[in-house]
Formats: structure tokens, C-alpha cells, sequence
């Protein structure tokens, strides 16, 4: 085969660009961040994910929500445990 041979060329880039979409194939099926044309990466969006994040941030608002009201309760009830003078604790008596 001549170098100067316009097929050599046409060959050396066929083989480049098998390449480049293999290692693109490769890279997008490990969840690696893949580039565009001119070289920034670009990131894949994953539909589950936004979903996910939306279900994660209600759960959180919830359990914060919880959390504040146990917080409320466990406060009343050190105010009961620590009155010195258990006059909370005769009221509360005389309640039930």
C-alpha cells in the first residue's frame, strides 16, 4: 500500500472515527460525562433523577415538619419533668 495512496487516508480516518464512536458508546453506557464538538461536557439528564430529587424534597419537608412538632412536645414535657414548684404537674392532675 502507498502512503501517498488517497485510500491510506481515507482508512486512517474511517479508523479514527470507529474509534471515536466506540469510546463515545463506551463512556455514554458507564454514565461518564461525554463532550460535545467543541470539547465542554455535557451531562446526561436523567428523567428518574428530577423525579427522584422532586419526592426527596416533599419527604424532607415532611420529616421537618414532624421533627418541629416532636420538638414542641419534647419541650412541654421537660417543662412538666423540671417544674420545681409541680404546680404544672398538680393541674394537670386535676384534669384528669
Amino acid at each position: 500500500m502507498s502512503f501517498g495512496n488517497p485510500v491510506f487516508v481515507l482508512v486512517i480516518v474511517a479508523i479514527c472515527m470507529g474509534a471515536w464512536v466506540i469510546t463515545t458508546a463506551i463512556r455514554a453506557k458507564h454514565g461518564y460525562p461525554l463532550t460535545d464538538d467543541w470539547g465542554n461536557t455535557v451531562h446526561r439528564k436523567d428523567p428518574a433523577d428530577d423525579q427522584s430529587v422532586r419526592e426527596l424534597v416533599a419527604e424532607n419537608a415532611q420529616l421537618k415538619s414532624t421533627v418541629g412538632k416532636l420538638e414542641e412536645r419534647l419541650k412541654v414535657l421537660e417543662r412538666i419533668a423540671t417544674d420545681p414548684s409541680r404546680q404544672l404537674a398538680d393541674d394537670i392532675e386535676r384534669l384528669r
